[in-house]
């Protein structure tokens, strides 16, 4: 019998991508397979099960899928974080910095409420830009990102230790070194 697979067991590593020297951590395989997709949103779902959270805040793209599942395990709202122009207005925006440049996003006017807790989920975090820019839009709405729940996270990029820094507790399924 074959012992069950765990959550780096279903992620592949693409080298020279999208960049040379660069380690891609592909979440694909993993969100194909029907045992490796209830595996990962089990597993981020499980340590914020009976804590009290309005909403799950999902940025674009993978972090729609694997928030809004979050979300429907936890019984709570969905919060979609988008690329800027994807969004009707009202919205407010908060640029920052990629590992390879910049970009902006957006997040309805409407999609918190002030006062609401909110948990962020995403299949990676690396420098943290997108989930610090992130934290910025709630917290300019008037909710709270308490914490936040990554399939992946590339500790040498630094992600990990913004968020915590912004009082975030950060929760990861599993860690690969390098770039």
């Amino acid at each position: 019998m074959k012992p069950p697979k765990s959550i780096p067991d279903y992620i592949r590593t693409i080298p020279d991508y999208p960049h040379e020297g660069i380690l891609f951590r592909d979440v694909t395989p993993l969100c194909a397979d029907p045992q490796g997709f209830r595996l990962a949103v089990d597993q981020l779902a499980l340590p914020f099960t009976g804590q009290k959270y309005d909403k799950v805040l999902g940025p674009e793209a993978r972090g729609f899928l694997l928030g809004g599942a979050v979300a429907h395990q936890l019984s709570v709202g969905f919060a979609a974080l988008r690329k800027a122009g994807k969004l009707p207005p009202p919205v407010i925006s908060q640029s920052y910095a990629l590992e390879y440049g910049e970009a902006t996003v957006e997040l309805s006017e409407h999609a918190i409420t002030p006062g609401d807790q909110v948990l962020l989920v995403d299949d990676l975090i690396a420098t943290g830009g997108t989930a610090e820019a992130a934290v910025s839009l709630v917290e300019r709405l008037g909710g709270h990102v308490t914490a936040a729940a990554f399939i992946v996270d590339l500790p040498d990029l630094g992600g990990r230790k913004r968020l915590e820094a912004m009082g975030v507790t950060v929760h990861t399924l599993c860690a690969y070194e390098g770039l």
